[in-house]
């Protein structure tokens, strides 16, 4: 899925050249507080950016950089959110698709075909998709749809962070982090803690 050019790798296109596709990520599925953020984005067929990657692969500075790029250039993009509260009650797989739904369901475009990253999803009502594992390293639309995702969760837990300081949400984003997890033994839990991580048993594994 992929073409070398200058001993660089460029990501592909579309799966389903020349209909309208989007791609969708999610952010935030191994954190232990927060919720799930999922972003959908339709790019047009001739966009192209040599920076643009998995968001893991970035760093924040560029990702940061690119959100406006993505956001400027696509013909559609949306980003949907799934509670801490709700990750408990449906588990965090189904959190994480429900997050895809949700942004699919607000983008302004209705899209023909969806690619999925990750081996993992729920058919959206009448739209077929396809999963691709590592797909945000594969194709365009799913990093573009990473760095959406990232960027806009990093966004919300800082402005967490500033409610609840003691969990470094500024620096951790709510990922299990030993100055996070010991925080947790220091202070317990928040109310944005997805309390079906067992973040007691997460406790008694520090090592100080």
């Amino acid at each position: 899925m992929r073409r070398r050019t200058d001993n660089a790798y460029h990501l592909a296109g579309n799966f389903t050249p020349d209909i309208m596709e989007a791609g969708c990520d999610e952010a935030g599925r191994g954190c232990l507080a927060g919720p799930v953020f999922a972003s959908a984005v339709i790019l047009p067929n001739d966009f192209q950016c040599s920076s643009l990657n998995d968001s893991k692969q970035l760093s924040e500075k560029v990702r940061y950089k690119l959100r406006p790029i993505i956001e400027q250039n696509s013909l559609a993009w949306a980003v949907g959110i799934v509670t801490a509260e709700e990750i408990d009650h449906i588990n965090i797989l189904n959190a994480s698709i429900l997050a895809m739904h949700r942004a699919i369901e607000q983008l302004k475009i209705i899209p023909q075909h969806l690619i999925i990253d990750g081996n993992r999803f729920h058919p959206y009502p009448n739209i077929p998709h396809h999963c691709f594992v590592k797909g945000d390293s594969r194709f365009l639309s799913i990093a573009a749809a990473s760095v959406l995702a990232k960027t806009y969760r990093d966004d919300f837990m800082i402005s967490l962070h500033e409610e609840y300081p003691v969990y470094h949400w500024i620096n951790n984003k709510g990922y299990p982090t030993k100055e996070h997890q010991a925080a947790i033994l220091q202070h317990g839990i928040s109310p944005h803690h997805r309390i079906t991580f067992h973040l007691m048993e997460q406790q008694t594994k520090l090592v100080f």
